[in-house]
């Protein structure tokens, strides 16, 4: 009987703890739904060079998107993001930018340094900054981020 008592027991204290999990994610919620759009505005960093800088290598192998926490405006044609990503010695990071007349985005990608293919790499972070030219002045377009 005591052995039963025990099993009961624990099996209503594995139900009480189950039942908060599968009564998460309801359709029927009436809460704002989060932004799915594909592009997202970042704000200026008054803080320039705050990263290790990064030249754009568009070799890089396996590249897959980052998201740019902030970028900045070093001359009418020209904007740096700022990003993290893994070891320089071993990753790069390249950009796809769209021009309208009212934005700039900025799709932004990391992957491993061709010459790194193969090679063994410390996983770590690093907070970087690549230059960006524009093929017009930025004024008061809004700068994006793709991912």
């Amino acid at each position: 009987m005591r052995t039963m008592s025990r099993y009961t027991a624990a099996a209503a204290a594995v139900a009480v703890l189950i039942a908060p999990l599968t009564a998460c994610g309801s359709s029927d919620d009436s809460a704002p739904q989060p932004n799915t759009s594909n592009t997202h505005t970042r704000p200026e960093d008054p803080n320039t060079g705050i990263g290790k800088p990064f030249t754009a290598d568009p070799t890089l192998v396996n590249p897959s998107p980052i998201p740019f926490t902030s970028w900045n405006r070093l001359s009418d044609n020209t904007i740096s993001v700022n990003f993290q990503t893994g070891n320089p010695e071993c990753y790069a990071v390249d950009a796809t930018v769209t021009e309208t007349a009212e934005s700039v985005t900025v799709a932004l990608r990391s992957g491993t340094r061709a010459d790194s293919v193969n090679k063994m790499c410390t996983m770590n972070a690093v907070f970087g900054t690549l230059e960006i030219p524009l093929s017009a002045p930025l004024g008061s377009r809004a700068v994006l981020d793709a991912g």
